[in-house]
């Protein structure tokens, strides 16, 4: 019997086979483009590197065993939605996250739809529509950057029903903390840049599925299109990897700790982070999320209050990305999402929990009234 192993184990082991004696117990990357054909007509795993890797597949199965499926790496986040997104655009209407992540909407308006595919929009905690006619049904959950959550049991339901495939966009919870594909999604998605590889210095996404034709053909899609991750990147990533279990836990409770916070300050509204018992989502989350992230929005009175806040910070940083192991916050109106002009996205970082809610609560009191 195999015994169960723990989400650390999983992340620092993942994708390492055993070593032998004088070998490194830390390969670095696999930095070649080519490879040696042989003399006869088989072809060899590796044959060229828009095709395949080893440091590709190494990270692969270390992601596809917490996933739950077979992993397909891509250069970016995006570049693994576009891939996603273009599986079905032939066969049916595109569903997507009118609160989810903007440039996922861009891409299926301003690239597919104008090809003849249909592209719907529903809000992430429904109420949903009928999906007659739908191919491909996307959500994020929580989504980015409001923080609502879908029933992915629900949604799975209801996209079946009428023969549809459904994809999950897990970037904010991470394959820690929640496997859409054991509550019946056909594929997760996410952008590795964030949490997943947690330093900052990476861009990186994948797709895993548990469907051996689909997974074949995101990986006919990758090699087809060029969204190939570099190996330098993916190696990174998955020396990120390893401290994963370690850094969502600091996060999430750093999370916890600036939610109170915030909650407690006369000058934000609006406060959401599935993992508070209080919040809307908190319910359904509890349901299908196995842990929390790091990852919460507040709401100040203006851009000029956000200014000021970010301004007297000395640990919280200006950045759009989040998963990093800085606190940053972002607001998100100046990217074009529909939402307020004060409107921040906060990613609580692995700093002393005292030390950022001190910093937190010093900038928001040298905000001007």
């Amino acid at each position: 019997m195999v015994p169960v192993i723990g989400d650390g184990t999983r992340c620092v082991h993942g994708g390492h086979p055993p070593v032998g004696v004088g070998e490194p117990l830390h390969p670095g990357p696999v930095l070649s483009s080519t490879f040696d054909l042989g003399t006869g007509d088989a072809v060899a795993t590796d044959f060229y590197g828009r095709a395949g890797n080893p440091t590709w597949r190494a990270l692969e199965s270390a992601i596809g065993d917490l996933d739950g499926g077979e992993c397909v790496l891509f250069a970016s986040g995006m570049a693994a939605i576009g891939a996603v997104l273009r599986l079905r655009a032939a066969d049916g209407a595109l569903v997507l996250p009118s609160d989810g992540y903007y440039l996922a909407r861009s891409l299926a308006h301003a690239e597919l739809a104008p090809l003849g595919v249909e592209v719907r929009e529903v809000p992430t905690a429904g109420p949903w529509p009928g999906l007659d006619g739908a191919a491909l049904v996307l959500v994020e959950t929580p989504s980015n950057p409001g923080l609502d959550v879908a029933d992915i049991v629900a949604a799975a339901d209801a996209v079946h029903a009428v023969g549809a495939l459904l994809a999950v966009d897990n970037t904010t919870a991470t394959p820690l903390g929640q496997r859409p594909l054991d509550l019946g999604a056909d594929l997760v998605v996410a952008s590795d840049t964030k949490a997943l590889a947690g330093h900052g210095d990476v861009v990186l996404g994948h797709v895993s599925t548990r469907d051996p034709a689909l997974a074949a053909a995101l990986r006919e899609a990758r090699s087809r299109g060029g969204a190939v991750p570099g190996p330098m990147e993916t190696w990174l990533a998955h020396r990120g990897l390893g401290t994963l279990d370690l850094r969502l836990e600091r996060q999430s409770g750093n999370a916890r700790a600036v939610v109170d916070a915030l909650l407690a300050h006369p000058d934000v509204t609006d406060v959401r982070w599935p993992g508070h018992p209080g919040d809307p989502a908190h319910a359904v989350a509890s349901r299908q999320m196995r842990r929390w992230n790091g990852v919460l929005r507040f709401t100040l009175a203006s851009e000029r209050a956000v200014e000021e806040f970010l301004a007297a910070s000395r640990l919280v940083g200006s950045a759009t990305s989040f998963g990093g192991l800085r606190s940053t916050a972002d607001r998100r109106a100046r990217w074009g999402d529909a939402v307020a002009p004060g409107l921040l996205r906060f990613s609580a970082g692995c700093e002393d929990p005292d030390d950022l809610v001190a910093d937190v609560r010093a900038a928001l009191d040298m905000i001007t009234r």
